[in-house]
């Protein structure tokens, strides 16, 4: 897993805060000082609380299962995407829709639907419609695909979510609260870290901080992945040594 240092967090600005008036009490542990009106985080918690999620997120992709990204502010779509996309998890960067947990059956039915548009026009249907039909059908195609084409391979329910600005998508804090689905977050001062499972303290405005902070968290899901394929592998090549030797002493 690749290791960052206080030095490097230090330069990605992933100590400044918000402006003081606008803190959350709650973040209190967290901050280390308040300087020109800004509380300044303490980033030896950022660094403590970084390495105890990416454990906890080893540990989850290793076992096969999915953690879903989140974020839909300007300076960390791209970042996410990029970084979800590189470890193939789902991903959310438009807009949450809400009962996207809550309600997760008629989400898929609306995948199936993105699916099915998807396949009228690759199987001849659209052939048999009008421009006007064709051109209704592909708006709607183009909007369930901006809204829904990052979690189209997620079969069930994700077993946690990664979010930036806990604030900013607090329906999908919500959601997951309700289904007692694991929150990992990078946690800004104006937030409440309480409610997230595994808060990574930091500032979630920068892309500079938002990229590094999500990088280093990634580097631990692939750790993870890369693990998971060389036990399934292990596992597979003893199988197979077994069943060769039951051949042999038939």
């Amino acid at each position: 897993m690749s290791d960052i240092t206080t030095k490097d967090l230090l330069e990605a600005g992933v100590h400044y805060g918000h402006l003081t008036r606008k803190w959350d009490p709650k973040m209190a542990p967290y901050i280390f000082m308040e300087q020109n009106g800004i509380h300044i985080i303490d980033l030896n918690k950022t660094l403590s609380k970084l390495t105890n999620a990416k454990e906890a997120a080893k540990n989850i992709v290793r076992s096969g299962r999915k953690i879903l990204y989140v974020a839909t502010k300007k300076q960390a779509k791209e970042i996410l995407q990029n970084e979800a996309e590189r470890v193939n998890m789902p991903v959310v960067t438009e807009r949450w829709l809400g009962g996207m947990l809550t309600n997760f059956s008629t989400v898929r039915k609306s995948i199936k639907k993105m699916q099915s548009i998807d396949k009228m026009s690759s199987d001849g249907t659209y052939s048999h419609m009008n421009k006007k039909e064709r051109l209704m059908k592909d708006r709607e195609k183009n909007k369930l695909r901006r809204l829904l084409g990052g979690i189209e391979d997620l079969n069930r329910l994700p077993a946690a979510l990664f979010i930036v600005d806990v604030k900013r998508e607090h329906i999908a804090v919500s959601e997951a609260q309700k289904l007692n689905i694991p929150i990992f977050a990078i946690v800004d001062t104006n937030s409440n870290p309480t409610l997230i499972d595994y808060p990574i303290p930091g500032n979630d405005d920068a892309s500079a901080s938002i990229e590094l902070l999500v990088r280093n968290f990634t580097d631990a899901i692939a750790e993870g992945l890369s693990e998971r394929k060389k036990a399934k592998e292990a596992a597979k090549k003893e199988a197979e040594e077994q069943k060769g030797e039951e051949v042999q002493a038939s």
